[in-house]
């Protein structure tokens, strides 16, 4: 239903007034607001309730209040480290408020897990970080769950929508876990899980539809059919930009922030969201949709004896594209996964292929995948009776690259800038290079156009209270989101105390941002600043050794009450870091291991010990 001022008695104030109003509105509240307005009207809105006709059905005992309808509560909870599944479930909320559904919406660790025996219709949404564990805002509510004290679920419906990425050893594990972990406390299946690889959207969506599908068809039978009001819609100019419809942002500045000398290349990109009407926070992250290497996708062709030109689909929609675009633009070539080969297996005859796939030969598999590419694949294994369509068949889609957003709205308007490290190696007789960040760095100039999304991560965010300390802990491109936090907190003239930990390799080739971090010591705005360049003496040297040096400081900053931020990687660095403050309360505190980690875990929940982690 749309609205137009010229053919109604409203003018265009309350025309924007009823446009705002109706697309906040549930269902529900549209039917009982038609109802209201069809009826005798009351003199004041505000409190008043629709009255039951004269000659009504309706109980008249209860005349004056609104109809309630009857359904079922659905609790939605999600565990997300990068934000996807968050995005996931609050987009999948507000389809089932629509649907005029009962919706909690909050994340695993924020839900009372005690409750959980209370629940109606339970869906969770998960991802699987690192190898094979929850995420960080579901490790509570996964304790939970598998201890002693979880209780019987009998009368509990559920649905689980796993994220994760095969090409992991434990893909999904976290979702399959849940799953049989709801069932083994008696749960009932409302609808079969869903694994879901990088590419998500498609079959997420299917999920969705499925469980409400299910939930809509129990709920008809129940309510009593009323004609829904219609939004009032009007056509607006304006896209609105996201994951489904990036932004084509212009590069502005792309050039390296490493010495002459470094083995590292560091790309600072900034890039113009002019006309976007993206907004972003500290913490959040910017998506792109990377495009391979022509000269990888060529070498593959040519491998094949395919014809560049040829058609191929891209989708089940029947989309058509050439052969060489979609390898360039839409298909992932670089990186092998179990699932992949699996596929690959039924377009050969290839026995040493099929021995690969052998349960006893885990290992050798393992170390197969590690490192090679599509070309490798095909090289390795034929002959393929196999077409370019049936291998399209079988890829995955290229995965969105998100990379810490290195920079404050408010300090930049229009801009967002990125810190991306060029991504090169050998490996079985060949330069590799990484898809988005060899893009970023070798096929890039200013001027030219990347599609881009904003990827919020409302689990690390600056606190709320602006004299809050913060510790920032990160090495090499982990530095950069705290570049970001520094330009808000200088923006917006928060007084909180600001300790940045950073380490990289050398000080003369590798200390990025070194002028601006030194201005804002000078300038009484970084408090402190702790470095560690590990290759620069004869015993390396890093960011969780400085932590230890500055115990007795910095556990005095953590009683104050400071926030305590880790960003990089997860496998060395983050564990390291952990593993320091733990022996920070341990030495500073006089606690015992496990007090310390339920302390940290404590800190955890109250969004005081954060990490972006990779």
């Amino acid at each position: 239903m749309q609205f137009q001022v010229m053919n109604s008695p409203f003018n265009q104030e309350q025309v924007d007034l009823l446009n705002r109003l109706l697309s906040t509105m549930t269902e529900s509240q549209k039917i009982w607001l038609s109802g209201y307005l069809a009826g005798p009207q009351v003199s004041e809105f505000s409190g008043a309730s629709a009255p039951v006709q004269e000659g009504s059905s309706a109980d008249q005992s209860n005349a004056g209040e609104p109809l309630q309808s009857q359904t079922r509560e659905v609790t939605l909870l999600y565990g997300s480290q990068t934000g996807n599944g968050q995005s996931l479930a609050e987009d999948m909320a507000q389809k089932l408020e629509k649907k005029d559904f009962n919706v909690t919406l909050t994340s695993m660790d924020d839900f009372k897990a005690k409750a959980l025996k209370k629940v109606e219709d339970l869906l969770l949404i998960t991802s699987t970080h690192g190898d094979g564990d929850p995420p960080d805002n579901a490790m509570t509510f996964y304790d939970f769950l598998f201890s002693k004290k979880a209780p019987n679920l009998e009368g509990v419906r559920f649905s689980v929508l796993s994220l994760g990425d095969s090409s992991y050893e434990f893909f999904c594990q976290t979702g399959k876990e849940f799953d049989h972990r709801l069932e083994e406390l008696g749960a009932e299946r409302l609808y079969a899980r869903v694994d879901c690889d990088l590419d998500f959207e498609e079959p997420a969506e299917e999920w969705f539809d499925a469980v409400a599908g299910k939930l809509t068809a129990e709920q008809q039978n129940n309510n009593a059919e009323a004609p829904a009001a219609g939004t009032v819609d009007f056509p607006d100019d304006q896209p609105i930009y996201s994951r489904t419809n990036p932004f084509k942002a212009e590069i502005l500045e792309n050039f390296n922030l490493n010495g002459r000398g470094s083995n590292k290349e560091t790309r600072h990109l900034e890039l113009d969201l002019e006309g976007s009407n993206m907004v972003f926070e500290p913490g959040d992250s910017l998506g792109i949709f990377p495009e391979n290497d022509p000269v990888l996708a060529d070498k593959l062709i040519e491998e094949m004896s395919w014809n560049p030109e040829a058609t191929v689909e891209i989708n089940k929609h029947g989309e058509i594209r050439s052969l060489r675009e979609a390898l360039i633009s839409m298909f992932e070539i670089t990186t092998l996964t179990k699932p992949l080969l699996e596929k690959a297996s039924s377009l050969t005859e290839s026995e040493a292929l099929s021995n690969l796939l052998e349960p006893d030969n885990k290992e050798e598999l393992k170390t197969y995948l590690n490192g090679r590419d599509l070309v490798d694949l095909v090289r390795d294994f034929g002959p393929w009776q196999a077409s370019a369509q049936d291998f399209i068949h079988i890829m995955r889609k290229i995965p969105v690259r998100l990379y810490s957003i290195a920079s404050s709205l408010k300090a930049n308007p229009d801009e967002v800038h990125l810190t991306i490290g060029a991504v090169r190696y050998d490996a079985h007789g060949r330069n590799r290079t990484g898809v988005c960040s060899g893009q970023c760095s070798e096929r890039s100039e200013t001027g030219d156009t990347l599609p881009v999304f904003i990827q919020r991560n409302p689990n690390f965010k600056l606190p709320e209270t602006p004299d809050t300390p913060v510790i920032m802990i990160g090495a090499g491109t982990g530095v950069a989101p705290y570049r970001a936090f520094l330009e808000e907190r200088e923006e917006t003239g928060d007084q909180g105390g600001n300790w940045l930990f950073f380490g990289e390799q050398h000080f003369v080739t590798d200390f990025l941002y070194q002028i601006e971090w030194q201005k804002w010591l000078k300038e009484g705005m970084l408090s402190r600043m702790d470095v560690a360049f590990s290759r620069d003496t004869s015993e390396k040297v890093y960011v969780q050794h400085r932590m230890l040096e500055r115990s007795q400081d910095l556990y005095q900053w953590l009683e104050s009450g400071a926030h305590v931020y880790v960003c990089g990687d997860e496998t060395y660095m983050a564990k390291d870091v952990h593993e320091a403050l733990v022996t920070v309360f341990e030495q500073e505190g006089g606690m015992t291991r496990d007090d310390a980690e339920a302390h940290l875990s404590e800190m955890r929940k109250q969004k005081r010990y954060q990490r972006d982690v990779y």
